[in-house]
């Protein structure tokens, strides 16, 4: 197994588990009107699952190293803001 191969499982492994722990704070959110759980829903998800979907769009849209860099950043920082947020 090579090390490319163990960082994809990797990156799917995480957005995977972002992506149900969003989900499982998204219907939080949806069964107690939550604000907080809608913020903690938005900021798991700019952490864990948005970086990944920036990463492959840069293959099909063929964008720079700088540009994908600059995207995740700014997704972890909106994501953290978010989790922020929510410790209301």
């Amino acid at each position: 197994m090579n090390l490319s191969t163990i960082a994809f499982a990797t990156t799917v492994v995480t957005a995977a588990v972002g992506a149900f722990v969003a989900s499982l704070a998204y219907r939080g959110y949806r069964r107690h009107e939550s604000e907080t759980m809608r913020a903690l829903a938005v900021g798991v998800a700019l952490i864990a699952v948005v970086p990944v979907f920036v990463t492959g769009l840069s293959d099909v849209a063929e964008l720079s190293d700088a540009s994908v860099l600059v995207a995740v950043l700014l997704s972890h920082t909106l994501g953290l803001l978010a989790v922020y947020r929510s410790l209301d």
